[in-house]
């Protein structure tokens, strides 16, 4: 059975290389163009799975042919598909992405998510009953409430990827209240506590319950609440050509480092390495490392 099953966003990247981005109603020219799979905690659990825990995904795709792309590079990885349904009618999902190598920048185009809910049935509560931790991002907002009820239930710890917002905040706030395990992106924390400073929202975040709190802030690093102060984790040196799912990866990296029983320092600095290592290659996924060279090269 799996450690950690995931819930949230799975999809297809096109990544397009572009040399300048355009400005509004104005053109540029695409010098190549690569396609992998992608989707926030979808490519946590290719992290995860790469550096040695056993992952599920539960999800619906569609009966089309970009779900077929998606569950086999899943397949390929080594990621448990029993708990995903491929539901004819159904359009899998695809996010375009714009790369600038040069200054490491890209600009995403997600297909609007309207797939239907996840039914849990026993197939799906198993998988997820017997898990150690549920990995969410709050993309598909019913199915992340309905899997963290589920996991509270079943004593399963919860990890929420603060990256997706909903315009009513009060659901937000309930999400991130029911994590054990809170990472966000840099603009999560000040837009749902409305507080005025990065350190002051992560310390509100802190008190809503989750016992770990941290966000990355990109090339500026990690910020982390520990002992009930913010602790700043400058970035890893990286040669950045795209930083698309770098916070991903770095997701799946520390919850392989949790699930191993690594302190917290050591899971922040193991996620950050192989987060850098990514970001080197184009894409989400192909730069992931193996367990092997990030435990010898993490640099703490």
């Amino acid at each position: 059975m799996p450690d950690l099953v995931g819930v949230g966003h799975c999809c297809y990247d096109y990544l397009c290389i572009i040399r300048e981005y355009p400005p509004e109603d104005g053109s540029t020219r695409i010098t190549a163009i690569h396609s992998q799979g992608g989707g926030a905690v979808a490519t946590a659990l290719v992290a995860a799975a790469r550096l040695g825990v056993q992952t599920a995904l539960i999800a619906n795709l569609g009966a089309d042919g970009v779900g077929e792309l998606i569950t086999s590079e899943l397949e390929a990885e080594g990621v448990d598909l029993a708990g995903v349904d491929r539901l004819p009618g159904v359009s899998s999902l695809t996010s375009y992405v714009m790369i600038q190598p040069q200054r490491g920048t890209r600009t995403k185009f997600p297909l609007l998510d309207r797939t239907p809910p996840i039914v849990w049935d026993e197939r799906r509560k198993g998988l997820l009953q017997q898990a150690k931790v549920l990995h969410l991002d709050g993309t598909h907002y019913q199915n992340a409430r309905s899997a963290a009820e589920l996991a509270k239930d079943y004593g399963v710890t919860i990890s929420l990827d603060g990256c997706t917002r909903q315009e009513d905040n009060t659901l937000n706030k309930e999400l991130a209240a029911s994590a054990d395990i809170l990472i966000t992106n840099a603009a999560y924390p000040t837009a749902v506590t409305g507080k005025a400073t990065m350190e002051s929202a992560l310390l509100e975040l802190a008190a809503w319950g989750p016992q770990i709190v941290m966000a990355t802030i990109g090339a500026e690093g990690v910020l982390a609440v520990i002992d009930g102060k913010v602790r700043h984790f400058p970035a890893k040196p990286a040669q950045v050509v795209d930083t698309t799912g770098a916070g991903d990866v770095f997701h799946g990296a520390f919850l392989a480092a949790y699930l191993a029983g690594k302190d917290l320092v050591h899971c922040i600095h193991f996620a950050q390495y192989a987060a850098a290592r990514k970001c080197e290659h184009i894409g989400g996924r192909k730069g992931i490392p193996r367990w092997e060279e990030v435990e010898q090269h993490y640099l703490v």
